[in-house]
């Protein structure tokens, strides 16, 4: 059993913190406001939309110190130990000046109203330190988890343009620094397990996955976070008690990404952005969805695994690893089993899952290349918006043109992520034409039967899912002009 520690330890700005009282359920946001007066940081939606919490995160992976822009109104104290909490009071400039972003925001009339500001000036912080030079899709990309009613962007982004002709990123105290800052976070990391509170109210931080393992099978019924982006709105606006909480955002062997014999194997752990830098390249479908789901911060945050172990109908991820034919690795204790991603998923909040069992990685298959794959995401809004239907297609055809297989999954359409069975029975052996798909459209009456809600209703989803597989048609068989393009090319 590794030794057990009862401080958590972290650095926030300059200054070493170490916490022995942490409420299991206490965000990073209240702790900087109410525990140490750092007002910069604001609380707008609490749901991790807004953009106005915007902290960085620095911590190490693979022995380098990253820094991530993340939304501390989710984020959860207990997830921080070992890392580097940067808020905007920490910003400075060459002889008490405004730092370099903060003065563009100042000159280019990037603030009105001021209250989303801090969020912008820190998100677009991690961006200038990773890119000095960046690009319009950069800027978006970085930008696409703050909000402003104020301004209309455009001075923004001309800002954030402007940024490195007042400064040089790579003299940046945060630059400067991260070798001295790698140096106390290293020491930070002393293969303890962190234990706070007694009985139900406490907080755990294993000491790695084994302990974990070791943790989750003595107490399966406590909450696993690791990114907390859905967790963190079940505190935020749904007041549950989570108590007690096992953090595995910080477990390195969560965290590994790799690619064996014709399959890409992704750790629980890996989050979002992580997974991106693979995907799309690999899988660009796939790439070109995660650069959907939330806000940066949130891509920093979310995890592939805690996407798929949520089990929500309406998560982004599952149907098109199911689509690709994805396996799933659960662990319990020291056993482990592998079951194929769609078998994992039972009726509503019910899973394959023993207790004490967790997800431990997915083995996700790249495409042949005679395959053809697409990923399409229905939603109000384009960027940083919860999916109404979600579909994905994976298909290949014989020598004749026939359909030889074909995969069809949805998200949105039903109680869990669900294949298309009767569809796609439908398609088999037939030629892959306009006349089959429209026939085969009249099947998806007997795989699904949506519901109405907030965000669509049961007819628009049954009529979606359809024109989703006419679209995908229309893309495989040669159409002239993309069927979607982007702002930068349209403009």
């Amino acid at each position: 059993m590794a030794k057990i520690r009862s401080e958590l330890r972290f650095l926030l700005n300059g200054e070493a913190v170490a916490l022995s009282s942490v409420k299991p359920d206490e965000t990073l946001l209240d702790f900087l406001r109410l525990s140490r007066s750092l007002k910069g940081t604001k609380e707008g939606c609490a749901e991790g939309d807004c953009g106005a919490c915007t902290v960085l995160v620095g911590r190490l992976s693979a022995g380098k110190l990253v820094y991530e822009s993340v939304n501390a109104c989710i984020r959860f104290l207990g997830s921080l130990d070992g890392t580097h909490v940067v808020t905007v009071e920490h910003l400075a400039g060459v002889g008490g000046k405004l730092h370099p972003v903060q003065q563009a925001l100042v000159d280019f009339h990037g603030s009105q109203c001021g209250f989303c500001t801090p969020g912008f000036v820190m998100s677009l912080y991690g961006l200038w330190m990773r890119s000095p030079d960046p690009s319009n899709a950069e800027i978006e990309k970085a930008l696409q988890g703050n909000l402003c009613r104020c301004t209309g962007y455009e001075a923004i982004m001309r800002a954030a343009h402007a940024i490195s002709t007042y400064g040089k990123a790579a003299k940046d105290p945060l630059v400067a620094e991260r070798k001295a800052v790698t140096e106390r976070l290293t020491s930070l990391h002393d293969g303890a397990r962190v234990e706070i509170g007694s009985g139900q109210h406490r907080l755990v931080v294993p000491a790695d996955v084994d302990d974990f393992a070791a943790l989750r099978e003595a107490e399966p019924n406590a909450t696993v976070v690791a990114g907390s982006t859905d967790v963190g709105l079940w505190v935020t606006k749904h007041m549950r008690d989570i108590s007690p909480v096992i953090f595995i955002g910080g477990l390195e062997g969560l965290q590994s990404i790799a690619e064996d014999n014709g399959a890409i194997i992704i750790g629980a752990g890996v989050t979002y952005t992580e997974a991106f830098k693979v995907l799309s390249g690999r899988i660009p479908a796939l790439g070109s969805l995660i650069d959907r789901i939330g806000g940066e911060q949130v891509r920093n945050m979310g995890t592939i695994g805690g996407n798929i172990a949520n089990g929500s109908p309406i998560g982004d991820t599952p149907p098109p690893l199911i689509a690709l034919g994805a396996t799933l690795t659960l662990r319990k204790g020291k056993s482990r089993r592998t079951i194929p991603l769609q078998d994992f998923f039972i009726a509503y909040g019910k899973q394959d899952r023993q207790p004490g069992e967790f997800v431990e990685s997915v083995s996700v298959p790249v495409p042949a290349g005679d395959e053809k794959f697409a990923i399409y995401k229905v939603t109000k809004r384009r960027d940083e918006d919860i999916t109404a239907t979600l579909g994905a297609f994976l298909l290949k055809q014989a020598g004749d043109g026939t359909v030889e297989k074909i995969r069809i999954a949805y998200g949105g359409m039903a109680a869990t992520p669900k294949r298309a069975t009767a569809v796609e029975q439908a398609l088999i052996g037939k030629p892959w034409t306009e006349e089959t798909v429209l026939a085969a459209m009249e099947r998806y009456a007997g795989d699904f039967s949506p519901l109405t809600d907030m965000r669509a209703t049961a007819a628009y989803r049954a009529l979606a899912a359809k024109n989703l597989l006419l679209r995908f048609h229309v893309e495989t068989t040669g159409a002239k002009a993309p069927v979607q393009v982007s702002r930068e090319r349209a403009a």
